[in-house]
């Protein structure tokens, strides 16, 4: 149990640096994609070079200040005298080489930007699977190799992802790679660098506003007991693992906008996006479509409790419903981050989650008493609200003209 609840701590405050590293790869991806549209293959090599070292510096703070502080989290999260034992190491470690997953990321946002997203794939791949053998070995122990318990399961994430960077620098500096790095790009530009700064804060803002507001909802839910909060996690995990096809869209939707802003040419970025929403349109649809049929079935594979299957068809159902109105909101949020707006879809993101979402759900679960029905519908309804904000501000076509 210790065990357990020292990887729930320790992921929670992980979800703090993969925020920031999600900033900096979109502000990345921004600026990147922005010069290569322009044909300048030097220029785009600069931001990249900057980039990198923009997160050197911040894992260096973050990385020294949690090996130092390492047992102080866990007791600030509710550990007792027990668990910081048994889990300060695990702590130590994935919170101290926190670099590792930020370079995780920024690389990929690099990657993305340039138009290889099949290296940011394959990165994965490689990281993934290295850390799914060496977990039951570094983990239980193999032969001479004495098991470490959790400490072993972060030291096999760590030689994962270590390696995912490792196969990263090689694509980055190898001579086909279409951005030419080289060691002058890595000379600090102050001005680059705050550019990189401000897009990133506007990136972090947005995860950590969702973050934060499926953490509230969490806790409604979590009020109607462990059968309610089981389906929905099956649920949620469902949609989160189904619509990965339409993240990567929406990613590559970025990209496009960048790049074709970049070669001075917004209108063909705008036909982008409505032609992406679009095509995303028709696969949510299917997917819900999928899931209003078989959605019990579906659930049914990862429980055997016939009130949590219950719970999670309608958790599918209720929430898919809404996918006519997300496929445009991921699009055209990821469309504004693409441009540099970094701005725009973390407003909108605290309006509609934070300032209708949460008070929405609460009235209709708890106040109303619809219970989860009340959750499930408060989130297609935000969903609702932000596509038509965010399209009517798109169209207005203020993103047109960031400079970044």
């Amino acid at each position: 149990n210790n065990a357990v609840a020292t990887v729930g701590i320790t992921e929670g405050i992980l979800m703090l640096v993969e925020s920031v590293a999600l900033g900096v790869a979109m502000a990345a991806t921004a600026m990147i994609s922005r010069r290569i549209g322009e044909k300048n293959i030097d220029a785009a090599s600069k931001v990249a070079g900057q980039a990198i070292i923009l997160t050197a510096i911040i894992s260096v703070v973050t990385g020294t200040l949690a090996f130092i502080y390492a047992e102080d989290i866990l007791l600030l999260m509710g550990g007792d005298k027990s668990l910081i034992e048994e889990g300060k190491s695990y702590t130590r470690i994935m919170l101290s080489f926190n670099f590792i997953l930020m370079f995780l990321f920024v690389f990929n946002g690099i990657f993305r930007a340039s138009g290889s997203p099949a290296y940011a794939m394959r990165t994965l791949i490689y990281a993934n699977l290295l850390n799914i053998i060496l977990d039951p070995i570094l983990i239980f122990g193999l032969g001479p190799i004495s098991g470490m318990g959790v400490t072993g399961a972060a030291v096999a994430t760590c030689i994962g992802r270590g390696f995912g960077i490792a196969y990263q620098l090689y694509i980055l500096f190898s001579a086909g790679f279409i951005l030419k790095l080289s060691w002058r790009h890595f000379r600090i530009h102050w001005d680059t660098i705050s550019r990189l700064f401000r897009l990133t804060l506007g990136g972090a803002g947005q995860f950590l506003i969702s973050t934060a507001s499926w953490i509230f909802l969490i806790r409604i839910l979590a009020s109607f007991g462990s059968v309610v909060l089981a389906g929905y996690t099956i649920g949620i995990r469902i949609i989160i693992f189904s619509i990965l096809p339409s993240w990567g869209l929406a990613n590559a939707t970025a990209t496009l906008v960048g790049q074709n802003l970049g070669a001075g040419q917004p209108e063909r970025a705008e036909t982008t996006v409505w032609k992406a929403g679009f095509y995303n349109v028709f696969f949510l649809l299917s997917l819900t479509l999928i899931f209003v049929l078989f959605g019990e079935p579906i659930c049914s594979i990862f429980s055997t409790d016939p009130e949590v299957i219950k719970e999670a068809s309608l958790c599918l159902m209720v929430i898919c419903l809404g996918n006519v109105f997300f496929s445009y909101q991921m699009i055209v949020t990821q469309a504004f981050n693409g441009a540099g707006d970094t701005t725009t879809p973390t407003i909108l993101s605290f309006i509609f989650m934070w300032l209708v979402q949460i008070p929405l759900s609460y009235t209709l679960a708890v106040s109303l008493n619809m219970g989860s029905l009340g959750v499930y519908i408060a989130i297609g309804i935000s969903s609702l609200l932000i596509a038509l904000a965010a399209i009517f501000l798109f169209r207005r076509g203020k993103w047109k003209n960031v400079v970044v």
